[in-house]
């Protein structure tokens, strides 16, 4: 045979994209070309391919005298990476006759060692999710990425150390580890999921700001934006770090999702992300880290924070460019980036926790330090808020100093968990209401204008409480919909099924002064 076609497969931005290999052997001089649009990681297969092909005990591609074509079809589709060094080193390996298999229905991933073992790849859960969703059956792939790629029911997934396993279990049929079907039980997937969770600190060892906790479990419980103000030192990051260990559980859609997001990236330490993501950017991280892009889009830490958490520390010393570019992600729960070479939409629905200081030097309204800061710089610190982000952050709440009575003292706070499982039971409330009205979100931050009229309706005298608050504080429209939305986690929390003047004077006292 001088011509075979196998399958492989890429990332293209947060899924997979099946690529078809096809390789041509003709008699002339020799070259080895590789066409399709390849970057420079696919170019230099050719001498991965070679060596590793060589190294197996088969006949070199570059000692022979003839011509040699691969071509990576969709043609005008990017080839990126060293996902294809398996499927093109089988790909020649079928062209020339020294092996005989049926390539259909097989996917072949992985990057090839000069010596011919195979090494790990980025994004293995996505690239198998596709393959199953485009009719493929086998998937053959480095050991390291097997567990991760057995989340995905029904493909056979084959897990092997080098070429010669694969050829072995595919042209022999010789009885190798590779011919048995990796698969996790059910008991396995069940450790993977749960996960090992190891807590630090809990809420009870933080002495005192029972205002930042209170403000925190409502912003847990609605999935609402909270921004934390206090002189440096007084417990912000803290607080922020171990309140990812309040948000509700996460479901096996949203494991998958996030774990999908997280191999791409290459952030994926464990086979499995089970526990909402952390993401915690110094302020001098660039635009591009924080929110995506590149020549080619790719996912910034708002992404990586999907389903989770994004901590912005000294939130008015990041870029002014870096914090306007968070309109949209806490508006629409996605972020639209468009470039020369392509545009993406990824999702970016996180809960903003964002810290600051009263100003740059950390003590103006401080009892005990005197501010130093110069008028400008003061000025300068605060411009860096706009109007339209403060207005889209729900919660805003004073962390204040602590008495140093309290720091010696015993904890006395409630547990992380008493704490979380307020939070669940208002999740849950929050999501029957949501199914009654046959509306697919899950958090009272998630409902729109026409979902706040109908599914949470205000009784005479809270409307008329609302309106003569929103006057005087000069709330904005979207200010306005947020204490709705703000009063009803409250309520929710309280396990009240309507929003009580209570309830709507607390969502007031969180808004910024």
């Amino acid at each position: 045979m001088a011509f075979s076609r196998v399958y492989s497969a890429q990332t293209n931005l947060l899924k997979g994209q099946i690529i078809t290999i096809e390789t041509d052997l003709s008699r002339g001089l020799h070259s080895f070309n590789i066409v399709g649009l390849p970057d420079k990681a696919v170019e230099e297969s050719k001498d991965r391919v070679s060596s590793a092909i060589k190294n197996s005990g088969y006949k070199s591609p570059k000692s022979t005298n003839q011509k040699i074509i691969v071509s990576l079809a969709p043609a005008d589709f990017k080839k990126e990476g060293p996902f294809f060094d398996l499927a093109v080193a089988l790909g020649y390996l079928l062209s020339s006759g020294e092996i005989n298999f049926a390539p259909e229905k097989k996917i072949f991933l992985g990057e090839l060692s000069l010596n011919g073992e195979l090494q790990s790849i980025r994004g293995a859960l996505p690239l198998v999710e596709e393959a199953k969703n485009n009719g493929f059956e086998e998937i053959f792939l480095p050991k390291q990425n097997t567990k991760e790629a057995a989340l995905i029911d029904g493909v056979k997934i084959f897990g092997a150390s080098n070429l010669k396993e694969v050829i072995n279990h595919l042209n022999l049929k010789q009885e190798t580890d590779i011919n048995k079907n990796f698969k996790l039980s059910p008991e396995e997937k069940t450790i993977i999921k749960k996960g090992i969770k190891k807590y630090n600190i809990d809420f009870s060892d933080i002495r005192g700001q029972e205002g930042a906790k209170r403000g925190l479990e409502i912003a847990a419980a609605g999935g609402h934006n909270i921004a934390m103000t206090g002189p440096a030192g007084t417990g912000k990051t803290m607080l922020a770090r171990v309140f990812s260990q309040i948000l509700p559980e996460l479901d096996n859609n949203e494991i998958l999702e996030i774990t999908s997001i997280h191999s791409i990236a290459g952030t994926l330490k464990d086979n499995l992300l089970t526990e909402p993501p952390f993401r915690a950017p110094h302020h001098t991280a660039s635009h591009v880290s924080i929110v995506g892009g590149g020549v080619y889009p790719k996912p910034g830490e708002i992404t990586l924070a999907h389903r989770g958490v994004l901590f912005l520390d000294e939130f008015p010393e990041f870029e002014k460019r870096v914090i306007e570019s968070l309109r949209q992600p806490l508006e629409d729960n996605i972020v639209n980036i468009s470039r020369a070479k392509g545009s993406a939409v990824f999702p970016s629905n996180f809960i903003l926790i964002a810290a600051m200081n009263p100003c740059p030097c950390g003590n103006l309204g401080s009892e005990n330090k005197e501010c130093i800061c110069r008028p400008s710089d003061l000025a300068r610190y605060q411009r860096k808020l706009s109007g339209p982000i403060m207005d889209r952050i729900d919660i805003w709440v004073q962390v204040g100093n602590v008495d140093y009575q309290k720091l010696g003292g015993e904890s006395s706070g409630e547990k992380t968990r008493t704490i979380k499982k307020r939070v669940a039971g208002a999740r849950q409330r929050q999501e029957k209401r949501f199914k009654k009205f046959r509306r697919n979100i899950k958090n009272n931050s998630a409902m729109n204008v026409k979902d706040i009229t109908k599914i949470t309706p205000l009784g005479i005298e809270v409307r008329e409480l609302l309106n003569q608050s929103a006057e005087k504080l000069s709330l904005s429209a979207r200010a306005y919909h947020r204490v709705i939305k703000l009063a009803r986690t409250i309520a929710d929390l309280e396990e009240s099924e309507e929003i009580k003047t209570s309830h709507l004077l607390e969502a007031l006292q969180y808004r910024p002064r």
